[in-house]
């Protein structure tokens, strides 16, 4: 079992106090949430990537601050443009009652008939955006692509939520499709001889 994320309170803000807390492996955020007021946080970097894989990145956590159980979701992450780490983040407390939304990775299950056949498989859309209660929240939505021959699409309509969300997504936007094979071009080989005189006509007899 993964234990609880903890937040530490920042009460210094400091830009040095900041930076130092970075190097010693922290990342500073902010928590705000329906019933409570923005307050600054630290936390530990390794923890809260190890933690945000295991719920398939999608960054709904349970963590503990101030010896209170809560459920956060990591709304914003800002990263370094050159080292590409995590510089601050922006943590949301949810309501367990209180629907939210978040945006889902999509994992396609199976060969489709079609790529056997020569087709090539398109991943038009990798996440969907979802509302839902913290509890019915997936950890992914898995598409079925075993019956897809070329030619055919799979749209958000095809995706059964069985009422546990509601999809914020035209129903027509492709997700997945099967394109024809590609046609190789013919390729010649050798050279065709122009039609007409040869360029040298040296060496042939001429009449005067």
């Amino acid at each position: 079992m993964i234990s609880l994320l903890q937040l530490q309170l920042r009460t210094d803000h400091r830009r040095s106090y900041v930076k130092q807390m970075r190097k010693q492996g922290h990342i500073p955020a902010v928590l705000y949430g329906k019933t409570m007021n923005s307050q600054s946080v630290f936390v530990d970097a390794a923890e809260f990537l190890k933690q945000l894989r295991a719920t398939g990145g999608i960054g709904l956590l349970d963590a503990k601050m101030n010896d209170n159980h809560i459920r956060i979701i990591a709304r914003d992450m800002q990263k370094h443009p050159i080292r590409h780490d995590i510089i601050h983040i922006d943590f949301l407390a949810v309501d367990a009652k209180t629907e939210i939304d978040v945006h889902v990775p999509i994992h396609l299950v199976g060969e489709a008939a079609g790529v056997k056949d020569g087709g090539v498989l398109q991943q038009a859309m990798h996440q969907l955006s979802i509302r839902a209660l913290p509890s019915n929240i997936p950890p992914s939505i898995d598409v079925d692509i075993t019956n897809l021959q070329v030619g055919d699409v799979i749209t958000v309509s095809h995706i059964q939520t069985n009422g546990a969300y509601e999809i914020n997504h035209d129903p027509t936007e492709v997700i997945a499709s099967i394109l024809p094979p590609k046609q190789e071009e013919e390729i010649h080989s050798g050279e065709e001889q122009e039609p007409g005189r040869p360029e040298s006509e040296e060496g042939r007899e001429t009449t005067p």
